[in-house]
């Protein structure tokens, strides 16, 4: 890694493309040789500990010689290492059964093991470049596995003689399909984006478009109940994904069962960011989406007061706006829902490896060209924190095997990719991940405002999941000390998604409560004192909801009120795909 890295920064990048920017183009605009040269660099400056560890992985090694040995002359060996529980990359039978394949699948998780240990252990390197080294470091070592090479994984040799080569020729097919439809870039297709269509096999609930702007547009769903709670509930998911990870399917729409228990559902369903909205920013976001979301509600039910939910960067921001609306004396929110919502960044996770100030110029260099992210560099971003799943576990199943990705709707939507404003999105990696100055009273400036969540003093109900990579549950938690009313924290199974999206009759995982009085400043404390439940979060939280929602009052249908109907639900926007 130390000699890839003076290479790296020794070699001149190659010449820029006709018409673009003057100058040589960087090959590690990230800084990653750099991240790796300055661990390599600490390592090297303890060799007693270096050899230490050197002489570990050759004992390791000697073991599995050995073992492998007492396999070829048919004696039984118990293996030196074995893959994580939740590692798929080798749960075929080859993987132990045959004595080779199974010393690969040994010697590649000892070196990847070993390699990422050493890494941890060098002393005196910056905490933020450490991180930036071992995360680019398991990304190579995650590409390097065996599993990803025809002649060193067992299923893909056992199809591609069953099948005379016919799996590896349909794979190169696919390859060169996938880099047609990215446009000369790679874009790996997780699932067949034939098997569904918006508003026909998923976001189907019932329901019109009152109003939109150039921003958003405003859903309001058809009642299933004669009576609806007074107050609407008005949600704001996040614009970094489309708004239908609420409603994929009826067997698991949040949105359908929360019409279902009695609530006047709002969506609120953001635009395809192109040049034209590259001006946009994180204050624009408020004020189209939030506030003018609410006075939209309020022209088609007659009600000033609603309970809210925020998801993901749509509850940062919902939390910047309650902050906001504070200052500004409006009290128009009474309960508020955070789904998976970071307000304090200092353990925000691997997405910070992401936020350095390399990470972010590259970022900002990318936006300049066109007025926005493209939405497939958002995709690769939240792909890596998972990459064996989400990466190259389909290059086996597309390229090595020849097989098309299963028609999965949960892939369909993460592949529905969507783009970011430009002065939107720098503001937000700034001021939130690098600066993390929402966190901090007075020190975040938003429509003329200074911000102090500590005078939010509503109901809070905050949900966050104990596997979520992209708001781990320890960031999450930060908010209960935050908050200026009442917080009720739960910490629900699984991760980042299908934490949330938990329908009660799926009975799958599960979730811890503490009826505490007083969140301690500790999520570590909490978890001492919480109690596991089985199955789905939702019915705790309706319980908490209902009784912020007011009395029962006649069911609203869209276009009842002051706002008309623009066309049916999903609308308009969220059927605009950047990648077919």
């Amino acid at each position: 890694m130390a000699d890839m890295a003076v290479r790296q920064q020794a070699e001149p990048g190659p010449a820029p493309a006709a018409g673009s920017l003057t100058g040589p183009v960087n090959p590690d605009p990230l800084n990653v040789g750099g991240a790796f040269l300055e661990v390599a660099h600490h390592l090297m400056a303890d060799p007693a500990k270096l050899a230490d560890a050197q002489m570990k992985l050759w004992q390791d090694y000697a073991k599995l010689w050995a073992n492998t040995t007492d396999r070829f002359l048919g004696r039984p060996a118990a293996p030196v290492v074995e893959p994580d529980k939740g590692d798929k990359r080798f749960k075929d039978a080859g993987w132990q059964d045959g004595p080779v394949f199974d010393f690969l699948k040994q010697s590649y998780l000892l070196t990847s093991r070993w390699v990422q240990s050493t890494m941890s252990q060098a002393e005196g390197v910056d905490p933020k470049v450490a991180r930036k080294a071992e995360f680019y470091a398991k990304q190579f070592l995650d590409a390097l596995s065996p599993s990803n090479f025809v002649l060193t994984n067992p299923e893909v040799m056992r199809a591609t003689i069953e099948s005379s080569g016919e799996n590896l020729v349909k794979g190169w097919e696919n390859l060169v399909e996938d880099i047609e439809r990215g446009h000369g870039k790679l874009a790996v297709k997780m699932v067949d984006a034939k098997a569904f269509t918006v508003g026909e096999t998923i976001a189907t609930a019932p329901g019109q478009v009152v109003y939109q702007n150039d921003l958003m547009q405003l859903l309001q769903f058809e009642p299933t109940t004669k009576q609806v709670y007074k107050r609407p509930l008005f949600i704001v998911p996040p614009w970094i994904n489309k708004y239908y990870i609420l409603d994929l399917k009826p067997q698991n729409s949040f949105i359908r069962w929360m019409v279902d228990k009695g609530y006047t559902v709002f969506v609120v369903s953001w635009n395809q960011p192109d040049e034209n909205t590259a001006d946009k920013t994180f204050e624009s976001y408020m004020r189209e989406g939030i506030l003018e979301g609410l006075d939209a509600v309020k022209k088609a039910t007659g009600e000033d007061e609603v309970t809210a939910i925020g998801y993901c960067i749509g509850g940062t921001l919902m939390a910047a706006t309650l902050a906001w609306m504070a200052q500004k004396k409006i009290d128009r929110i009474k309960a508020v829902t955070f789904f998976a919502a970071q307000v304090d960044f200092t353990e925000a996770g691997e997405l910070s490896v992401f936020t350095d100030e390399d990470t972010v110029k590259h970022l900002e260099n990318l936006m300049s060209e066109k007025g926005y992210l493209d939405g497939s560099e958002m995709a690769t971003t939240f792909n890596m924190l998972r990459a064996n799943d989400l990466i190259w576990s389909f290059v086996v199943n597309n390229y090595l095997l020849g097989k098309e990705p299963f028609p999965f709707d949960l892939l369909y939507w993460n592949s529905d990719c969507t783009r970011m404003p430009a002065k939107m999105h720098s503001f937000y990696l700034r001021n939130m991940y690098q600066k993390n100055l929402l966190s901090q009273p007075g020190q975040l400036e938003l429509a003329g405002e200074k911000l102090d969540l500590r005078q939010i003093r509503i109901p809070v109900y905050l949900q966050a999941s104990k596997d979520d990579h992209i708001a781990p549950y320890r960031s999450v938690y930060k908010a209960t000390q935050l908050y200026g009313g009442p917080v009720r924290f739960m910490m629900a199974g699984s991760g980042h998604i299908a934490g949330v999206i938990n329908h009660p009759d799926a009975k799958k995982y599960q979730h811890w409560l503490n009826d505490t009085k007083t969140n301690p400043p500790n999520v570590e404390d909490w978890i001492k004192g919480a109690k596991e439940y089985p199955g789905s979060w939702w019915d705790d939280w309706d319980k908490w909801l209902a009784p912020k929602s007011g009395e029962k009052v006649p069911a609203r249908k869209p276009g009842d009120g002051k706002l008309k109907v623009i066309e049916p639900a999903p609308g308009s926007y969220v059927k605009k795909r950047i990648v077919d």
